[in-house]
């Protein structure tokens, strides 16, 4: 089975198996700047790991919303793009994809530094780290990247290396359903592919913003879970991007992607 045929496959049902990851995985006590668990240097990353995601990825910056970011991804002239997806020895690699949600969610940091200038920032869900970068290109004071994926994690440390940056803290906890946590922003793109794991996301950034007052901003193409769930009462549509004709092609027929802004209502109960 070729890569793109696995993705399909990802696009349409595994992701359920991340979402449980998700939801099983609790998160502890309420991670901070200094005590979460985190990749800060590249001297962390295990050397034969590093020597198989740089082997097996392709550095590009084409095809995408930001040709300023460069990432290791999976494209058509790497190895699993064809070779049958039970072979890739890490489980799936979402990150390795560039989500039309966190493209436009990059996009739209970079076109507007002002957002998180200055600001700390939780990139929830972080995959390749685009938006996370993006953030830090744009001034942001903190950037915490988190993914529950350690090579999601290690992936980013070697993106923060294309794009010369001193590598920001990642953590691999699970911190939905945790303490909130004090940031000025959360940024999350295409993380409304399950039922359940919305529901928890929901009310996790419901408590954020309620108890610190948290700017959230979502990215999303529209995939039907995102439309049809009850968040999307409470979001404002920030701003629309065409996607590049090859994200298209990588996302069987979907044209552009929203980033929305996150308000929900004082009376909403979050209890």
């Amino acid at each position: 089975m070729a890569f793109h045929s696995w993705k399909w496959l990802l696009l349409l049902g595994r992701q359920n198996t991340l979402a449980k990851v998700w939801r099983s995985r609790r998160g502890g006590p309420s991670l901070c700047w200094k005590r979460c668990c985190h990749w800060s240097t590249g001297k962390s990353l295990d050397p034969e790991v590093r020597a198989f995601l740089e082997e097996n990825t392709e550095v590009t910056n084409s095809g995408h919303l930001t040709p300023e970011i460069r990432l290791r991804l999976l494209t058509p002239r790497c190895r699993f793009w064809r070779e049958k997806p039970d072979l890739w020895p890490y489980g799936d690699p979402f990150w390795a994809i560039y989500w039309p949600g966190g493209q436009a969610l990059s996009r739209y940091i970079l076109d507007n530094p002002c957002v998180v200038k200055g600001r700390s920032v939780l990139d929830l869900g972080s995959g390749c780290g685009a938006t996370a970068i993006a953030a830090v290109m744009s001034g942001a004071s903190h950037v915490l990247a988190n993914d529950i994926d350690p090579i999601a994690g290690m992936a980013m440390i070697l993106n923060c290396e294309l794009n010369h940056l001193n590598p920001f803290p990642i953590t691999i906890k699970n911190i939905i359903n945790s303490e909130a946590g004090n940031w000025d922003l959360i940024v999350l793109g295409d993380m409304f592919y399950d039922e359940q794991l919305a529901d928890g996301l929901h009310h996790w950034l419901q408590k954020c913003i309620r108890i610190h007052q948290t700017e959230v901003l979502i990215g999303d193409p529209g995939r039907h879970q995102f439309l049809s769930h009850s968040i999307h009462s409470q979001l404002h549509k920030v701003i629309e991007y065409s996607l590049p004709e090859y994200t298209r092609q990588e996302n069987y027929g979907l044209t552009s992607s929203i980033v929305w802004s996150y308000q929900p209502s004082n009376g909403l109960d979050d209890s």
